[in-house]
C-alpha cells in the first residue's frame, strides 16, 4: 500500500510542479545573472507551477521557489558538472544539482548574505552538498492534496502554518526550508526573533545588541530571503551601471502609428 501511494503522490507531485507557461521578458533573465553570482547567493524564482501559484498565494509573494548558487567548483566536488551549479529541493525529485538554464524565461532575484567568509561559505555549501539525493516521501497524498486548491481560503494569520501542516515531508520540498537550514546550521540569521527581554533595537551607545532566537526551519518561505535585512538584493542590470539618460524612448505616437498600420 505504501508502494501505491508513493507513486500516486510522485504522479501528484509531477502534475503540481509542472510549469504552465514562461515569460518571454523577464526582468533579468539568466544571462545577465551569471557573470553576478557567487557562491553562496540565494537565487528566488518566480514559479508558474500549480505548486507554484500556491505557495504564491500564501506567502503574498511574487517569489515561489528558491536555489543555492554554490559555484562550479563546489558542483564538480559534489560530483556533477560545471554548468551544475544550484542546489535546489525539488517536490518530487528531491534535492538536487541543477544549472540556470532550468530557470531560463523566469523572474529572478539574486539574495547575496552579508559578511560571512570563505569558510562559512563553503560550510554553507557543504551542509546543502550533504543532503543531495535526499528523496520525500510522498505516500502521504494528503499532504500534497492541499496544493489543489489554486487559491485555498486559508485565513492570512493561518497562511505560513498551513505550508507545514502534516508529515513535513513534501512540505519540506518547499526548497527555502533546505536553504535556511543551511545557514542557520553556521549560524546566519535570517529573520530571527528577538528576544523582548534583551530589547528588539540596537543600543548604539552601550554597544549592546538584542539576543535573537532562530525560527524553525520549516516556518520559511522564499520571500523571507528577500525581506531579511541580513540578504543584500544583487540587480545586476544596476550593478553593472545603469544610466538612465543613455535609454532611448519611441515617441507615444510613433507606436500608435506603427500599431494602426
Amino acid at each position: 500500500m505504501k508502494k501505491l501511494l508513493q507513486k500516486v503522490g510522485y504522479m501528484m507531485g509531477c502534475w503540481l510542479s509542472c510549469p504552465r507557461y514562461r515569460s518571454e521578458n523577464a526582468g533579468a533573465g539568466e544571462e545577465g545573472i551569471a557573470a553576478f553570482l557567487r557562491p553562496g547567493d540565494v537565487l528566488l524564482v518566480e514559479g508558474s507551477s500549480r505548486f507554484s501559484a500556491v505557495i504564491k498565494y500564501l506567502t503574498q509573494s511574487s517569489w515561489s521557489h528558491a536555489a543555492l548558487f554554490i559555484g562550479a567548483e563546489h558542483a564538480q566536488r559534489l560530483g556533477g558538472c560545471s554548468r551544475d551549479c544550484f542546489i535546489e529541493a525539488d517536490v518530487t525529485e528531491g534535492v538536487r544539482l541543477i544549472g540556470l538554464d532550468e530557470f531560463k524565461g523566469y523572474h529572478l532575484r539574486i539574495c547575496r548574505p552579508t559578511g560571512l567568509d570563505n569558510d562559512d561559505i563553503r560550510a554553507v555549501i557543504q551542509f546543502a552538498g550533504a543532503r543531495l539525493g535526499y528523496r520525500y516521501d510522498l505516500h502521504n497524498i494528503v499532504d500534497l492534496a492541499r496544493y489543489f486548491l489554486p487559491l485555498p481560503p486559508v485565513p492570512q494569520r493561518w497562511r505560513r502554518p498551513f505550508l507545514t501542516l502534516g508529515s513535513g515531508d513534501p512540505t519540506r520540498a518547499i526548497c527555502s526550508t533546505l536553504i535556511a537550514q543551511a545557514f542557520q546550521s553556521i549560524p546566519y540569521p535570517i529573520l530571527p526573533i528577538a528576544n523582548a527581554s534583551s530589547g528588539a533595537t540596537i543600543d548604539v551607545s552601550r554597544n549592546r545588541l538584542p539576543r535573537f532566537t532562530q525560527r524553525h526551519y520549516s516556518l520559511f518561505t522564499p520571500r523571507d530571503f528577500d525581506l531579511s535585512p541580513y540578504f543584500d538584493i544583487v540587480k545586476p542590470r544596476l550593478a553593472e551601471g545603469f544610466d538612465p539618460y543613455c535609454l532611448e524612448w519611441e515617441k507615444v505616437d510613433d507606436v500608435n502609428d506603427s500599431a494602426a498600420m
